[in-house]
């Protein structure tokens, strides 16, 4: 028993390691690729990269406008991810980010409370305004077999045109010229916990979760069924795992986790609900959590690189002349390596199972 524990645990780490070596080498790539793109644009391209990563970790400022972006990847990361392992495919974590900022913005501003108290149930509304949103998915998945990839991307339109509709009419505020909402009271805003900067307390919340998320999944009975469920849903089904009720728990996990994503911008960045919540946080999650293989240190790298992007685009864009849009380009040629190593990886197992085996089907080694 003890030897096969260990020869399971070496194989995961091995799993573990190539995993990340295919993030890795995703990101060198992506990254050359941009510097030859920059370079045809008449930029020097190590000047331009070099400039992106000192406005994202240069400075105390730097650094902490890099914490600050990457929070609301860890929590779309982690929804991307938790509906992946149950073998769904969440797309809908911008809408569900967009309803957690609505749900938290209505108690922050019009529900006055102590300090500490208004603020946990700020964030408590944000992610049953998520949950809410993705909970509506898994039911429609459940009732009606509806595809998730169809549902999410409809909710995705409601929800963002729902904020757009309250702004400039129901909660805009006085005199309603400038589509946003009155601003949110300080008990209900996230402090900062570094002096002088914008580092608030939302990216310790965002860390927490992380283990959270990792306990869930690892460490817990409920967790491993989840995984099942989404390895193989009929050997899930004949071992008596309920796996309608998976789908329901983990979108509306997943919708919550997205939820505090806009609960963080609100309460923490914007301090008041705006029309565009968010600048594409919860597609971003999709890539946070694809270059981080669905797991927690995954995400959390995944998560900072993309913050450092994010945090760093403006200063490489000021300073150099280089465009923003070109970290949306390198942000793409990661995401795309990542699921061609994928994809390339399962093909090159099925020739071995198929002589291993002698028939069709999968046999790991």
């Amino acid at each position: 028993m003890l030897q096969f524990d260990r020869i399971k645990l070496r194989n995961n780490l091995k799993i573990v390691a190539r995993q990340f070596l295919v993030s890795v080498l995703a990101v060198v790539v992506a990254l050359g690729i941009g510097m030859v793109i920059i370079a045809a644009m008449g930029v020097d391209p190590f000047l331009a990269i070099k400039n992106m990563f000192v406005g994202a970790l240069g400075t105390k400022k730097a650094v902490s406008d890099t914490l600050v972006k990457t929070a609301p990847l860890l929590f779309t990361g982690m929804s991307y991810a938790l509906a992946s392992r149950c073998g769904l495919t969440n797309i809908g974590m911008e809408g569900q980010l967009y309803m957690g900022a609505l749900f938290s913005t209505l108690v922050a501003v019009y529900v006055p409370m102590p300090v500490g108290v208004h603020l946990v149930l700020a964030m408590l509304c944000g992610f049953i305004g998520g949950a809410i949103w993705g909970g509506i998915v898994g039911v429609l998945k459940v009732r009606f077999g509806a595809s998730e990839l169809i549902t999410t991307v409809m909710l995705n339109t409601i929800a963002i045109n729902i904020v757009a509709w309250m702004v400039n009419g129901p909660i805009t505020e006085p005199p309603g010229m400038d589509a946003q909402s009155p601003p949110i009271l300080e008990t209900a805003a996230l402090p900062v916990i570094v002096p002088g900067t914008r580092a608030h307390l939302g990216v310790i919340i965002a860390l927490i979760f992380v283990f959270l998320f990792y306990m869930f999944l690892w460490k817990s009975k409920k967790g491993y069924e989840v995984r099942i469920s989404g390895q193989n849903k009929m050997a899930a089904i004949y071992s008596g795992i309920n796996t309608n009720r998976n789908i329901l728990l983990v979108m509306l996990l997943a919708g919550g986790l997205a939820g505090l994503a806009g609960s963080n911008e609100v309460l923490g960045m914007q301090g008041r609900l705006f029309q565009k919540v968010s600048p594409g946080y919860g597609f971003d999650g999709i890539a946070v959590a694809l270059i981080g293989a669905n797991t927690a240190p995954g995400i959390v790298f995944g998560a900072v690189l993309f913050g450092i992007m994010r945090a760093g685009g403006n200063f490489m864009q000021m300073t150099t002349g280089v465009p923003v849009a070109i970290i949306n380009i390198i942000q793409a040629i990661v995401i795309i390596m990542v699921v061609a190593c994928n994809i390339l990886n399962e093909v090159s197992f099925k020739p071995r199972a198929k002589r291993a085996s002698g028939k069709a089907g999968w046999a790991w080694k």
